[in-house]
């Protein structure tokens, strides 16, 4: 998650997730609808602009660099300002906390538990604010912040946060969450090289590669029983197999390349296994792919903003640019965040509400 480090502005789009979404320099770490496809070329595609302009400047001293903020949903976000003049923390700069539970219309400022610290990380969960201060450790905030409980390694809530079943890495197991740890399933899918783990209430999809060729299994009830389903040959060469289930229930798998800029491998769950999709007027290269449901992915790259329909790409006159990158929140807000800025929208591919928060000094 580490991000670069630079000037930004928060930009929010508002549409249902699972993550946060974040923008700063502070962490390290079936047949869809028809979907309106811009008829110019890409290059003449009309200017899109921001339905809402959030601008809000905090009494930080000038001294500080811009934040590292992050959002948990399309209201609740944090701020942290926690490098001053581009170097590293230091006791002339302590680190200072926002929280905003308005969606960026208004920001308060908190009590951080420990401002002076090596290392200073933030990061957000649905109705979760967890802050690493190294080497002190963690501390967790249930109440937006008002509270903090300290702990000397990453906090189960947080360990819980990442969802009901996990791959745990030091075994390669997919385990459940059960309110204090991770136990593993009796039950472990065939699945060679597994490196992820996807799931909705019962049902889970996890994915690996294994000698350059991807597998998938998909549990319907809860890792009980596991079906292995085939998953078509990529074109080209993929390094990584990503599972993602979407807001509607649809799973897909997304095969990065070596490079992790080419467009990657796309397959949908269908049929007897998995099918791979091959849009046509696809780009070449591309920042970030997300599946947001009603069978569509969005994508960011280098041409800009897009989309992925009916087995075809369409570049969309959307205000995001070729560095956004895409990320869904817990309550499904379509989350884009890049070297200034954060953009959320909600009613993809219709009727899009663009909203654009900028956090800045007084």
């Amino acid at each position: 998650m580490t991000e670069r480090r630079c000037r930004w502005l928060v930009t929010l789009l508002l549409v249902p997730a699972v993550a946060g979404c974040s923008i700063g320099d502070v962490r390290r770490r079936p047949p869809a609808p028809p979907v309106p496809a811009p008829s110019a070329p890409a290059e003449t595609l009309p200017p899109a602009s921001f339905d809402e302009v959030r601008q809000v400047r905090v009494a930080v001293p000038e001294r500080y660099d811009q934040p590292y903020v992050e959002f948990a949903d399309a209201r609740h976000g944090y701020a942290l300002f926690a490098a001053c003049d581009g170097a590293p923390p230091a006791p002339t700069c302590p680190a200072l906390l926002y929280g905003t539970a308005d969606g960026g219309r208004s920001w308060r400022e908190l009590r951080h538990p420990r401002p002076a610290a090596d290392n200073q990380q933030l990061y957000t969960a649905n109705g979760l604010l967890v802050l690493l201060s190294e080497p002190h450790g963690w501390y967790t905030s249930t109440d937006g912040g008002t509270t903090f409980t300290h702990s000397g390694s990453a906090p189960p809530v947080w360990v819980g946060a990442q969802g009901r079943f996990q791959l745990v890495e030091a075994t390669g197991k997919v385990a459940e969450w059960d309110g204090r740890r991770l136990r593993p399933l009796a039950t472990q899918p065939d699945v060679p090289g597994t490196n992820t783990v996807a799931s909705r209430d019962d049902r889970i999809v996890v994915a690996g590669m294994h000698d350059g060729r991807p597998a998938a299994a998909v549990s319907p009830d809860g890792g009980r029983r596991w079906l292995r389903l085939a998953v078509s040959p990529p074109h080209g060469e993929v390094s990584v197999l990503r599972a993602v289930i979407d807001a509607t229930g649809a799973a897909w798998l997304i095969g990065e390349r070596p490079d992790r800029t080419s467009f990657p491998a796309l397959w949908r769950e269908g049929g007897p296994g998995w099918e791979l999709v091959h849009p046509e007027d696809r780009p070449e290269r591309i920042r970030s792919m997300v599946p947001v449901g009603g069978g569509m992915v969005v994508l960011t790259g280098p041409g800009g903003a897009g989309m992925v329909a009916n087995d075809r790409y369409h570049r969309m006159a959307w205000p995001l640019t070729p560095e956004h990158h895409l990320t869904v929140l817990a309550d499904g807000t379509l989350c884009a965040r890049g070297p200034g800025d954060v953009v959320l929208t909600s009613g993809l591919p219709f009727g899009q509400h663009w909203i654009r928060v900028v956090l800045g000094h007084r």
